[in-house]
């Protein structure tokens, strides 16, 4: 049954994705178009069929692998306003529960992707037409054979963050850089039990780029009590629950500044990210808590 029932799900998920995909795209030519009220309404348009398109992945979800969210105290949002999202990473299905969790209650979420990801078939052209920042991070080997690629990434975040000036956008950023594993974990020596270390360079660097227009920090803590479950566990439906803690906090004046060049400000902002991480920590052996003891 769960081979049936995953094998009609991404069948279901596939014809959803490339029917949003065409308008779409359409309404990403006319976006091309450089007069920028028209650029806006095209914004908009494609933000509405993204919208409808995560709706009608969550309607595939409770048909077929229907998953109980256990949500901590949901703050008051609203799609009218501006959010940096930030979130612990553990599986492709954490972007799955985020846009289930949020979708409707925020602005369309933009994740920052990898450059590479514009190459996956329907999806990279559909997530450039959205706005979705690409990052394209270079290793220190490459800076040093060709020192003109220093700062780079940090101008290609600026230039992807300028596009959300103008409408209300929920930014979205796993600021781990990468999944959740033990051996990542310990490799890394680090020192929160359940996460990552983070990255504060493209946090800053998208609070900086876009000003004093987002001003609230939404943060998410994910925990799947039984696993971290692949994207196939999940449509063919091995998760039956997942625990998750949203928080909501005022982006203050003292984490805008200048990353690169000011390094008190560096350090600060690096400081605050910690002590976030710390207490993220801590919400998740809360959540790890309650599943067991909902699961006894």
């Amino acid at each position: 049954m769960a081979l049936i029932r995953g094998s009609l799900a991404f069948i279901c998920y596939v014809i959803n994705t490339l029917f949003w995909a065409i308008p779409i795209l359409l309404g990403s030519l006319v976006k091309l178009i450089p007069l920028k009220p028209l650029q806006r309404v095209c914004s908009r348009f494609l933000d509405s069929c993204a919208t409808g398109w995560i709706s009608t992945n969550g309607l595939i979800e409770q048909l077929f692998h229907p998953v109980k969210l256990h949500i901590e105290a949901m703050p008051e949002l609203s799609t009218q306003e501006w959010y940096m999202v930030i979130a612990n990473h553990q599986s492709w299905v954490d972007i799955l529960m985020l846009q289930r969790l949020l979708n409707g209650r925020v602005p369309f979420l933009k994740f920052f992707l990898k450059q590479q990801l514009i190459y996956v078939p329907v999806l990279g052209l559909a997530w450039w037409a959205l706005d979705f920042p690409f990052m394209r991070r270079y290793t220190t080997a490459q800076l040093k054979k060709n020192p003109k690629l220093k700062g780079k990434d940090i101008e290609i975040t600026r230039k992807a963050c300028a596009k959300f000036k103008h409408n209300p956008v929920s930014v979205m950023n796993f600021v781990e850089g990468t999944r959740f594993l033990p051996e990542k974990h310990a490799k890394q020596n680090s020192p929160y039990k359940h996460l990552l270390r983070p990255k504060a360079g493209g946090m800053a660097f998208a609070l900086s780029a876009m000003g004093e227009q987002i001003h609230q920090l939404l943060n998410v803590t994910i925990h799947y009590p039984n696993k971290i479950p692949t994207f196939w566990e999940y449509i063919s439906g091995k998760v039956k629950d997942v625990y998750v803690a949203v928080e909501l906090t005022e982006i203050g004046a003292e984490m805008r500044g200048d990353y690169m060049n000011d390094r008190e400000f560096k350090q600060q902002f690096q400081e605050q990210l910690n002590q976030l991480w710390l207490h993220k920590d801590e919400v998740f052996a809360q959540l790890q808590a309650k599943a067991s003891k909902e699961k006894a």
